[in-house]
This record gives structure tokens, sequence and C-alpha cells, in this order.
């Protein structure tokens, strides 16, 4: 694997660090008057989650690591284990929900997500940015409130819950965005 000094780390980069894959967070590039310059690096540990902050100096090297991904489509769930297609080879994988994590709930039949894995042992998941979903509860609108700014509660059919403008009512679908967990706007 290649070898990076500890300046050159930039968020999203997966590293070996105390035995262990980290991805960087954040990163801030110090240069006080006095001494060499360094970076701070809020690191997550990639299997147990753990967080640490980190000082690389420049003159230090640390090991970045290439994760695999490949494309899989979502097949279905059962007690808690969530199964995936490689369109390519049709092999399938199980993944527990629980590591899946809350963004379990945008998955949809058919959709194609992308998996992070090294040596073999997947490590993240990727879902598309933005889904279609149905408003199942909201309150009704009230005459005069839409001049507001102020967003109401809304169910969604996959049972998360998001902020939603007033005019948005019950059987309307609308365009979330699965990072944030935000409404975005009315689907076409």
């Amino acid at each position: 694997m290649p070898k990076i000094n500890g300046n050159e780390i930039r968020p999203g980069y997966v590293i070996e660090h105390q035995g262990g894959l980290w991805a960087a967070v954040k990163v801030q590039h110090v240069k006080p008057g006095k001494g060499g310059a360094f970076a701070v690096v809020e690191l997550k540990n990639l299997v147990d989650n753990r967080k640490l902050n980190e000082r690389f100096r420049s003159a230090e090297s640390v090991e970045r690591i290439r994760l695999e991904q490949k494309d899989y489509q979502y097949l279905y769930e059962v007690d808690g284990m969530l199964t995936f297609m490689d369109n390519e080879t049709y092999e399938q994988i199980e993944l527990q929900k629980d590591w899946v994590g809350e963004r379990a709930a945008f998955l949809q039949d058919g959709m194609k997500v992308t998996v992070e894995s090294h040596e073999g042992k997947a490590l993240g998941i990727s879902l598309p940015d933005q889904v279609v979903l149905e408003v199942t509860e909201t309150e009704p609108t009230v005459k005069g409130q839409t001049a507001a700014s102020s967003y109401k509660p809304a169910l969604l059919s996959n049972g998360v819950r998001v902020m939603v403008p007033p005019f948005i009512t019950t059987g309307e679908k609308i365009i979330v965005d699965t990072n944030e967990v935000t409404y975005l706007r009315r689907a076409d």
C-alpha cells in the first residue's frame, strides 16, 4: 500500500493506524510560529466506530488503504439480515441490519448500493443520495400558515419522520436526502 506524509491526509482517506483501519473525518492543518507544521486529524475506526484525534507531523508517514468498491443490488431482509446481490456474478452477500445503521430504512427493493470492503471484509455501504418516498401521515394545512416558513412533521412510507413544508399532504411523493434525512422537494 502507498505511504503518504502526515500532512497529505484528507477527509475520506482510509489509513492504517494503531493496527486498525481508520477513516479521516476532519483534517485541520496547523502551522505554529515555532516548530514544524502538523495536521490534527479526527479519525473514526471502521470496525467499531471509535473516534480518535491524532496529530501527524509532515515528516511522519502513514499507510493509505484503498478500499475495494463494488456495486450490489438490494434484494430483501430476513431476521435482521440484509441480502445484496452482485449484478455481475449473481453472488449474494448478507450484512447485519444493525451494521448498516439507521440508513437501512431507506433501502428499497432493487436499489443499487456500493459496498466498500478491504481484504474481503465489508466496511461500509453507500446508498443513493436521494430517494423517493410517500408521505403516509401529516397534519392538515392550516389556512394562512403557508406564508410562514414553518415546517410540520410527516411520517414516510418507510417509517422515518422528517419535517416538510406546510403544503405537503398525505399521499404525496417527496424526495428525501438519505445523508441528512431531510426533505428536499416534491417528486415529479
